[in-house]
């Protein structure tokens, strides 16, 4: 499966109490369905992290290119939600959603653990530096024991900040922007785990990457845009 295409948009997330049975059979069976039959989507991946303070769920979407994320196609789906859609979005805590241009990749197939990383770049040539240097940055990440796969993207908030309909069915955003994320995938909860201090040293000490905020997750539930055409 993989990440195909070059983006991907990142969402966080927590569900009010009493409300997580029915978000993961609607986001199972129709949500995850719906977004993977829009243009351009390519797999997407739900998250879940149980006994996390925040950010309890996590989606990831792969994209074609970055213009999947603010195409016509994508945005009718967000300005007609369903009435599934109606009823669960307003459930919604603490969202924070992102779309990312990904300018590197190292490893292949699907972990079953992932761990998210936000940073902020460093330095007013922060992404300059970073795009020259992503890929050697990503191989060495890779090469860390209980690594998998890793992606690096750049935040593009202007493609993923549109207002829909979708938007004001949920709480208001409040959450704290960021520059970058880093999918890092493990074959194995406690060797991702234990990967990640690592992961983080060689991304400060680049200078490129600063105040990483981490988190990880099972992978709950994949799909792919080829599982929908099977199914069409």
């Amino acid at each position: 499966m993989g990440m195909n295409g070059n983006a991907f948009l990142a969402i966080w997330h927590d569900i009010e109490e009493g409300g997580h049975a029915e978000y993961i059979e609607w986001h199972t069976r129709e949500h995850m369905p719906e977004r993977l039959s829009i243009p351009g989507f390519r797999t997407g991946k739900r998250l879940h992290a149980p006994s996390a303070s925040r950010y309890v769920f996590g989606t990831v979407y792969s994209g074609e290119t970055l213009e999947t994320f603010r195409s016509p196609d994508y945005l009718e789906r967000l300005n007609n939600p369903t009435p599934w859609t109606t009823a669960v979005a307003p459930s919604f805590r603490n969202f924070l959603r992102v779309a990312c241009e990904r300018i590197a990749e190292a490893g292949h197939g699907d972990g079953g653990s992932m761990a998210t990383i936000r940073f902020d770049l460093s330095g007013d040539d922060g992404e300059t530096r970073l795009r020259a240097n992503a890929q050697a940055l990503a191989d060495t990440m890779l090469a860390v024991r209980g690594v998998s796969c890793v992606h690096v993207g750049v935040s593009r908030n202007e493609v993923s900040s549109v207002r829909t309909k979708e938007t004001e069915l949920r709480a208001v955003m409040n959450e704290t922007v960021f520059d970058v994320v880093v999918l890092v995938e493990g074959s194995s909860s406690a060797g991702l785990r234990a990967a990640l201090p690592e992961v983080e040293r060689l991304a400060v000490e680049s200078g490129i990457l600063q105040a990483p905020v981490t988190d990880i997750y099972e992978t709950a539930f994949s799909l792919t845009s080829e599982d929908m055409r099977g199914a069409a």
